[in-house]
């Protein structure tokens, strides 16, 4: 049985270590800082079997040199597009990505956006999407495009509902807030905002969340809906039709007004 679990690191980054607690062999997820995932495994008398990064940026791969220090032979699985200090295994759109020790792959799908060369990882019936999609947001738009990330958006939307999203960030709150701006009215993103801050004043992760509850809450997922449309078009001054339209107007509007 795979067990999934987050690690915290840094403010509101999320390592997610995966794997077999009766083999105690387990697989690190953006492991940005070595410290916490080394704890966490001596606690568990415990190995890393192998590690697999989305993107380039510091806080998701910047402990990936000391854990080969540590654990020399395991394979790092990472973007072909991006130049990564310890990466042995580049992987692209389509390849498939099996763990050491356990019986489980994942499909790589290319999503860039957030960064140009960010990817993610999808089976099991989870997708390991970095700073694609957050839990009711998604990441800014650094060396990627706006379009490309509202494409990428896109094809996530159209995994199965039931996919549980497992993104690196603790940033929730702060995405639910910007969302009731969006869709002040909405009865489900009322009913999720209870829910998530009582989790955290309990100190318990928001995520994973579901496609399901993100279809049904994050704006960023919901270009098409004549609400997120007409509040997205209110803010850019005129009408938008196509969804990369809403999508950056809706972007912009986050990363000027609420961020």
């Amino acid at each position: 049985m795979i067990e999934i679990t987050p690690v915290q690191a840094f403010d509101d980054n999320y390592i997610w270590m995966l794997g077999d607690p009766a083999s105690r062999r387990f697989v690190a997820v953006d492991p940005g800082d070595e410290d916490p995932v080394l704890e966490w495994l001596r606690a568990r008398d415990a190995k890393l079997s192998g590690i697999l990064l989305t993107h380039h940026h510091y806080d998701h791969i910047g402990g990936v040199p000391e854990l080969l220090a540590v654990f020399p032979d395991i394979p790092v699985h990472g973007p072909a597009k991006n130049q990564i200090r310890g990466l042995n295994r580049a992987v692209a759109e389509g390849d498939r990505v099996s763990l050491p020790g356990l019986d489980v792959a994942f499909e790589v799908m290319e999503v860039p956006g957030h960064t140009a060369g960010h990817i993610a990882y999808y089976g099991e019936g989870v997708l390991f999407c970095g700073d694609t999609l957050f839990a009711a947001g998604c990441g800014r738009v650094f060396d990627g495009t706006f379009e490309q990330l509202a494409d990428s958006l896109q094809r996530i939307a159209r995994l199965p509902s039931d996919t549980r999203i497992y993104c690196a960030h603790e940033y929730t709150l702060a995405n639910l807030g910007f969302a009731a701006w969006v869709e002040p009215e909405s009865g489900a993103l009322k009913q999720r905002t209870q829910a998530d801050q009582a989790r955290r004043a309990k100190n318990q992760p928001t995520v994973p969340s579901t496609l399901a509850l993100e279809l049904a809450t994050n704006p960023f997922l919901r270009t098409d809906m004549a609400e997120v449309i007409m509040a997205a078009s209110a803010y850019a001054g005129r009408p938008l039709q196509h969804h990369r339209d809403v999508f950056r107007a809706l972007r912009q509007w986050k990363d000027q007004k609420y961020d």
